[in-house]
């Protein structure tokens, strides 16, 4: 369990679309709910009810992309055929996470999660802190 006095603990709250709040209620995502704690041990993705937990050991690497269409993009998303988690508050971009060995998340096994937090560069610097390499790939496709 994450502990929030820890001044190690790196929290990035996920960002909303304006005209996504009142789907988003539907997932319970208010503000102050949704987010994704960075420890030297753990990450713990909130996103109104819905929470994964992944080991910092296990997150191969990390990666900047967006923006997605705003339809594919908002909830939770489950992507079928990459196995994949999303927790989307807006579709403008989002940090992914690929996992080593997958998760298990409820009946599901999931190999990356899809975060669309504010501060997009600020997780990337604190997953790098924490010793996973990652890119912004908006970057690199300009």
């Amino acid at each position: 369990m994450i502990d929030e006095s820890d001044p190690s603990t790196r929290r990035f709250p996920i960002r909303t679309g304006q005209r996504s709040r009142p789907l988003l209620l539907l997932f319970g995502v208010r503000e102050g709910n949704s987010f994704v704690d960075v420890t030297a041990t753990e990450i713990d993705a909130h996103f109104g009810f819905y929470r994964l937990r992944v080991p910092v050991a296990n997150v191969a690497q990390w990666r900047i992309e967006g923006p997605w269409a705003w339809i594919t993009a908002i909830g939770v998303r489950y992507g079928i055929r990459g196995r994949d988690i999303t927790f989307g508050g807006n579709h403008k971009a989002g940090v992914r996470l690929d996992f080593k060995e997958p998760v298990k998340w409820h009946i599901l096994r999931l190999t990356r999660l899809y975060a669309s937090v504010a501060d997009l560069e600020g997780l990337g610097a604190a997953l790098t802190a924490a010793g996973i390499p990652g890119e912004d790939a908006r970057r690199s496709a300009s």
